[in-house]
């Protein structure tokens, strides 16, 4: 089973829950936990992983024969990202802006492009108590975090529950972070920004389809429209984490919640009894 963790603003609490609900299940389940939160990634510091290990990750990019170019044009008006400009018959190429689509290579009249690796991040790897953990790190000043995600991604255990921390918003990497997920746990805060970006991300994971539950967090630091607002969208309400200065010093530290404050261990695995049986009730029902 995948649980992707995602919120539609950032700071809402979605590494404390991830974290959280990896570090419950531990001893019960076989877990993997991805962080794939690719431009900032932050879960190894609440995980703590041993024995790292580094592997770089590249699209493939076009390179040009000049002896074979002709300098027809082809390639800069098949490529729709504008990564490739022909100016006076020299070809020009951004690789900043390159999707790695191939298209240019496969329609190049005269055969003069292919393509060739180029590094736009790592996968790390590490271990937490025997629990595996993968993170992407995305490459300063490379646009794309679509290819780390994917490469997180692809380390996902298909037989034990694979818990993914996505980032923050509604933009592409969040939508290639919670694909295919069985249930996405949405973490939000009772504010007016919390509650408009909930919204943006309930359509979101309704759009792919996916089942979904809300996390109330500081709860108590604002009103009840957030609260209103889910029971009146049918969206389950899988906790309520109140405004609580425990929980900033711990978060602050770098300490995991459920062993800082262990109160918290049993509202999660609570938490993660009802998304199993949501996730069954809605197998069983297609």
């Amino acid at each position: 089973m995948i649980i992707s963790v995602a919120s539609g603003k950032g700071g809402t609490g979605k590494t404390l829950i991830a974290t959280s609900l990896a570090l419950a299940l531990k001893d019960k389940e076989n877990v993997t936990l991805l962080d794939c939160d690719v431009e900032e990634p932050n879960d190894h510091i609440y995980m703590k992983p041993e024995s790292s290990t580094s592997d770089p990750v590249s699209i493939a990019v076009p390179f040009v024969d000049e002896s074979k170019c002709t300098g027809c044009g082809v390639c800069g008006d098949v490529c729709v990202f504008n990564a490739i400009a022909v100016v006076n018959k020299k070809v020009l190429i951004f690789n900043e802006l390159c999707h790695g689509c191939g298209a240019c290579s496969y329609l190049c009249p005269s055969g003069a492009i292919s393509e060739v690796p180029h590094e736009v991040g790592v996968l790390e790897e590490g271990k937490v108590e025997g629990m595996r953990f993968f993170d992407g790190v995305l490459t300063i000043g490379q646009p794309m975090a679509p290819p780390i995600i994917r490469a997180v991604r692809e380390k996902g255990d298909s037989v034990g529950i694979t818990i993914v921390d996505a980032s923050p918003g509604t933009s592409c990497p969040v939508v290639e972070a919670i694909r295919e997920s069985d249930f996405c746990v949405l973490v939000t805060e009772p504010t007016p920004f919390g509650l408009n970006d909930l919204r943006l991300a309930v359509e979101t994971v309704r759009a792919l389809g996916i089942a979904h539950g809300a996390i109330i967090n500081r709860a108590g630091v604002g009103d009840d429209r957030t609260e209103e607002f889910c029971k009146s969208a049918g969206i389950p309400i899988l906790m309520t984490i109140p405004l609580d200065e425990r929980i900033a010093r711990t978060y602050s530290r770098g300490t995991p919640l459920i062993e800082a404050l262990p109160e918290y261990r049993p509202q999660v695995l609570e938490m993660y009894d009802r998304i199993r049986e949501m996730v069954n009730e809605r197998s069983s029902s297609t």
